[in-house]
C-alpha cells in the first residue's frame, strides 16, 4: 500500500485508506505513544521547531506515517460555535474584565462563550476539561501553575486549538500565548515614583511563582538602579493579588523604622488595601504616602483619590485570545502565536512629590 509522507503541511495519509470519522481519528497522543516520545515533542517536529535530535525527529516522522495522523483544517474540523474560557476564579475586577473583552469579541464574531471558573487552589484539570469534551471550536486559558500547564497538555494532545492569557508563564514555548509588557510596567511605575523624588519605595508583589510578579519585581528594581537608589529587599513584600493581602503587606511597611514614602503595588486590588491601611493610620494619600497600582480596572477611577496605575490591556488581550482560537488554522511551520502588548503610565492624584514624614505612631513629635 503506497504512503505519503507527513510533509510541509502536515497532513499524512494512507491511500486507499477510508475517512476517519471524529471517533477514531489519530490524535498527537496516539503519535506521542507510537514514536516513544512525550506529546510536546510531536507538536514541535509538526510545528518544524530545531528542540529536537534527529533520531527522535525521525522516529516522530515515522509514526506519522505509521499511523496516518491527519491534521484536521477547520474546514474539515468543522463550527460548533462554542469557545471555551477556562478562569481560575471571579473574584476580582481583573478576571471580571478579561471576561468582558473575551465575551464582546465572541459575540461579535457570531460564537458563544461557555465559562469555567476552576479555582486555582483546586487543581483538577480532568474535571475541568469535561466541560471541553463536547465540540468546541476552542480555548482561552487562564489557570496558574501545573495545573494550567496538564490543562494546556491535554488540549494540544487531543488537537483542540488554544490560547494562554500568559499572566502565569512556566508554558513551553510552543505553547501560543498573549500576555502583556509587564517588566516595563513595573519599570515605569517605579520610575514615576522616584522621578517625584521618592527615594523608599516600597513594592507589594503578587504571588512569587506566577510571572507576571516576577516581572514586576524585577522592572522595580531596575528602575531603582536607574534612579542610583539601591534596591532594599526589607521595602518588598509579597501578596496573593487581592486587597486583604495589600492591606497586611502595606501594615508591616508601615510598621518599619524608616517606612516607605510611596508604594507601588502589583495590582490594583492590593492598592486598595493599601488605602485602607493607610487611611487606617491617618496616612493622607498622597501627602504622606504615595501609591501605584497595576492593570487599570474600573475601581481606580472611584477610589479616593483616584489611583496612579499601570494600565494593561485586558479586555483586549482576552479579544485577541478568542479571535485567534476562531480564526486563525494552525499550520505546520507557523511560529506559535506569541504576543505582548504594551502597558502604559496612568497618572492620577495619588502620586505626588514626598511631604514632610509623618511623626510616628506613639512617638513625640520634636
Amino acid at each position: 500500500m503506497a504512503t505519503e509522507r507527513a510533509g510541509a503541511s502536515g497532513r499524512g495519509r494512507t491511500a486507499g485508506a477510508g475517512r476517519r470519522t471524529a471517533d477514531d481519528r489519530v490524535t498527537i497522543a496516539m503519535v506521542a505513544r507510537a514514536a516513544g516520545v512525550s506529546v510536546p515533542t510531536v507538536s514541535k517536529v509538526l510545528n518544524g521547531r530545531d528542540a529536537v535530535g534527529p533520531e527522535t525527529r525521525r522516529r516522530v516522522e515515522d509514526a506519522l506515517i505509521a499511523t496516518g495522523y491527519q491534521r484536521r483544517s477547520r474546514a474539515e474540523a468543522g463550527r460548533s460555535g462554542l469557545v471555551d474560557f477556562m478562569i481560575g476564579g471571579l473574584d476580582s475586577a481583573w478576571a471580571c474584565e478579561l471576561l468582558r473583552g473575551a465575551e464582546q469579541e465572541a459575540y461579535r464574531l457570531g460564537a458563544r462563550l461557555v465559562l469555567t471558573a476552576t479555582h486555582d487552589g483546586q487543581e483538577r484539570p480532568r474535571e475541568w476539561l469535561q466541560s471541553a469534551s463536547r465540540p468546541t471550536d476552542g480555548v482561552v486559558l487562564v489557570v496558574s501553575g501545573k495545573a494550567g500547564q496538564a490543562v494546556a497538555e491535554r488540549l494540544r494532545s487531543i488537537d483542540v486549538p488554544f490560547v494562554v492569557i500568559d499572566q502565569v508563564g512556566g508554558y513551553d514555548r510552543d505553547v501560543p500565548t498573549i500576555g502583556a509588557t509587564n517588566w516595563a510596567g513595573g519599570f515605569a511605575a517605579t520610575e514615576h515614583l522616584t522621578g517625584l523624588g521618592h527615594r523608599r519605595i516600597g513594592m507589594i508583589t503578587g504571588p512569587m511563582d506566577v510571572q507576571c510578579s516576577l516581572e514586576r519585581l524585577d522592572g522595580y528594581r531596575a528602575a531603582l538602579g536607574r534612579a542610583g537608589i539601591a534596591p532594599d529587599e526589607t521595602l518588598v513584600r509579597h501578596g496573593d493579588h487581592h486587597a486583604e493581602s495589600g492591606r497586611r503587606a502595606a501594615a508591616e511597611l508601615f510598621d518599619l523604622p524608616d517606612p516607605p514614602t510611596a508604594v507601588f503595588a502589583g495590582c490594583d486590588e492590593q492598592a486598595a488595601g493599601v488605602y485602607e491601611e493607610a487611611h487606617a493610620r491617618g496616612l493622607r494619600i498622597p501627602g504622606d504616602l504615595s501609591v501605584v497600582g497595576f492593570d487599570d480596572v474600573d475601581m481606580c477611577r472611584w477610589m479616593t483619590p483616584r489611583l496612579t496605575t499601570i494600565r494593561q490591556p485586558l479586555a483586549q488581550m482576552a479579544a485577541l485570545a478568542v479571535r485567534n482560537v476562531l480564526e486563525t488554522a494552525h499550520t505546520p511551520g507557523e511560529q506559535p502565536l506569541r504576543l505582548e502588548l504594551s502597558t502604559t503610565l496612568v497618572v492620577r492624584e495619588s502620586t505626588a512629590p514626598p511631604g514632610p514624614r509623618p511623626p510616628r505612631p506613639g512617638l513625640a513629635s520634636s
